[in-house]
């Protein structure tokens, strides 16, 4: 079974929360992109919502909207995980604050901690991808995440063998590839152990470059279930 987390990246909260309704039921997990609201609100898609929601507030230095304070910035996750919400998200490179702050509201929460590296330019060598691994680990996120800008078949490759150390580290990792190469791995990589995929409500509301949407992931979920009973 295939985790499908769809990521949901409007203007207005009630836009944002009419995209959610619209798909609610092909998604396992949503993701609100807080950083592309107008105006930042966290409790309206947690009192509206019944799926388990990620909150993501990404900077301009990761590749998102947010360009103002760090503190604001973080404010909305703390508010969510003080209201019970299932994930959020933090970047590797955010300040050490930001980190301390996050780890100390999630410990005695259900939310889950998820840390990300992003590297929109190309997927580095194995060792800099376990090294990042690692220091997620260490800084005491409860999933990691690393998406990479895949150019070729190896750079996918390298992405996907993550999994197998991310097994070893006993650390659940979400890992695939952005860029038209990275398609496959956005599938395979739940397949081979990862925790979950990202994907996009709708063709033309892609947040990252590569990004399907969930109404095709579900389709190509059902080839696969169909595929394996008919063997």
């Amino acid at each position: 079974m295939i985790r499908i987390c769809v990521s949901i990246a409007r203007e207005t909260v009630g836009e944002g929360l009419a995209v959610a309704e619209s798909i609610s039921s092909l998604a396992d997990v949503i993701e609100i992109r807080l950083d592309r609201l107008k105006t930042i609100s966290v409790a309206p898609f947690i009192s509206q919502l019944s799926k388990p929601l990620l909150l993501t507030n990404r900077p301009i230095w990761e590749g998102g909207g947010f360009a103002g304070d760090e503190e604001l910035r973080i404010a909305p996750l703390l508010e969510g995980v003080q209201q019970g919400v299932s994930y959020v998200d933090l970047e590797l490179k955010a300040p050490t604050s930001s980190h301390k702050a996050l780890l100390e509201e999630v410990e005695n929460s259900p939310s889950r901690l998820i840390l990300s590296w992003h590297n929109f330019q190309e997927t580095p060598t194995k060792a800099e991808l376990v090294g990042r691994l690692a220091m997620i680990q260490d800084k005491g996120a409860h999933i990691a995440k690393i998406v990479t800008m895949a150019h070729d078949y190896h750079d996918v490759l390298r992405v996907l063998n993550l999994q197998e150390e991310a097994a070893r580290m006993d650390i659940p990792l979400i890992a695939f590839c952005m860029g038209r190469p990275g398609v496959v791995s956005r599938v395979a990589t739940v397949e081979l152990g990862g925790y979950m995929t990202y994907c996009a409500a709708h063709e033309d509301e892609a947040t990252a470059p590569g990004q399907l949407s969930v109404e095709v992931l579900r389709q190509i979920e059902a080839l696969m279930i169909n595929g394996k009973e008919s063997h």
